[in-house]
């Protein structure tokens, strides 16, 4: 076994100046694929479950030992669609080889259904303090489009026992759903502003290639809202938000004082972390490694005792740099270019040069002395510069 694992064993415990504070376990079951999503996930599988437990326990167990960590994410998927005594065994795999540290941050995306007192519970034993609901929208002909299994009264029941059980409660809402109006879009932001929620994330809907969502598109089926529509959605979301004292503190993200993500801002500062289970990327020592996405694949070669690693780079300096630039972009207070030379040894204007240029004359960057960051006009079109930056 010890040759069919010597590549991850290598990059898992290899020392870094920038030593791992944070990891991420990706849970890929779910009771159902929604139309929209393309994430690593199965539906309708929960026989695989016990098998995906005894997997992520022998990936961790490939580390050098137990790291503690001040941010431990569990994505998916859905990771409370576990039955109770799955999750609790999860979480014990978990904190054994990744111990938290006093002052953690332990997150957990939940399904609003399936957060009952039972799956709470687990969660609270086990030190979770931080639940992300993918609550999507109040508007029950929006949640049926988008082929969510809870309604309203569902949300505002879950959102009770959660601000109960945990010191930080987030949700999720989409704009841009075919048929949406700005009124219904409205009323989602009323909700979470009176509904005493510390987190929002806002995303406007896109077709994935290969989702259901992309061949009703495909077939006429689907029409998304145009392009103005969405962005007065983003704009109104940014307005409301803000107006409501929480912070826009990254381009889809908006927290009360003291309930930013800390998990996710490890990614836009480039930091390294640990991650395990199918489809999920660590980055650790300056390389990046993605596990199989197919979930049966991973645990075949995982429960095999082979390397579930699909794709591997370690990055160039310059491709470092620009990677973590543009993560860093992301958040409203930017990036300060001392800072940045400080970290990676390249200066900003010198490493992007005339697209850097370009983007400042349009008015979607801008410089705040030694801080570059981007503009109202530049959140509006941020993905559409990202590429210049990072090609070279």
């Amino acid at each position: 076994m010890a040759s069919s694992v010597s590549g991850f064993l290598a990059t898992t415990s290899s020392p870094s100046p920038l030593a791992a504070r944070a990891a991420y376990i990706h849970v890929p079951f779910c009771r159902h694929r929604c139309g929209y999503c393309n994430f690593t996930l199965v539906a309708r599988r929960d026989d695989l479950i016990d098998a995906y437990l005894r997997a992520i326990e022998r990936e961790l167990s490939w580390l050098d030992g137990p790291h503690e960590v001040d941010t431990l994410f569990f994505g998916g998927g859905t990771p409370t669609h576990l039955p109770p005594p799955s999750l609790a065994r999860l979480c014990a795999i978990v904190r054994k080889q990744f111990p938290l540290a006093a002052n953690h941050e332990f997150s957990v995306e939940a399904n609003p259904l399936d957060l009952t007192a039972e799956r709470i519970a687990v969660l609270v034993e086990h030190g979770v303090n931080r639940v992300s609901l993918g609550v999507q929208s109040i508007d029950d002909a929006k949640l049926a489009t988008l082929e969510r299994d809870h309604r309203r009264p569902d949300i505002e029941a879950t959102l009770d026992r959660c601000r109960a059980a945990f010191p930080s409660v987030a949700v999720d809402l989409i704009f841009g759903v075919p048929g949406e109006t700005r009124d219904v879009w409205l009323d989602d932001l009323r909700f979470v502003t009176s509904a005493a929620v510390d987190h929002v994330s806002t995303y406007g809907l896109t077709f994935e290639q290969g989702t259901a969502f992309w061949t009703r598109r495909r077939q006429g089926a689907l029409s998304p809202v145009d392009e103005h529509s969405e962005a007065e959605f983003y704009e109104t979301a940014i307005d409301r938000l803000t107006a409501a004292g929480f912070e826009h503190y990254e381009v889809s993200n908006f927290a009360r004082a003291g309930h930013r993500c800390r998990h996710n801002e490890t990614y836009w500062l480039g930091g390294s972390y640990f991650a395990a289970g199918p489809g999920a990327a660590r980055y650790l020592s300056g390389r990046r490694e993605i596990n199989h996405r197919s979930t049966t694949t991973y645990l075949k070669r995982v429960l095999a005792g082979e390397s579930p690693v699909a794709e591997a780079e370690s990055l160039l300096p310059e491709d470092a740099a620009r990677e973590r630039l543009v993560f860093a972009l992301r958040r409203m207070e930017g990036l300060d270019r001392h800072e940045f030379l400080r970290w990676t040894g390249f200066d900003i204007e010198v490493l992007l040069g005339p697209p850097l240029r370009r983007f400042v004359e349009q008015a979607l960057l801008t410089w705040d002395g030694p801080r570059l960051r981007l503009t109202r006009a530049g959140l509006l079109v941020s993905d559409s510069l990202w590429p210049e930056f990072l090609r070279g």
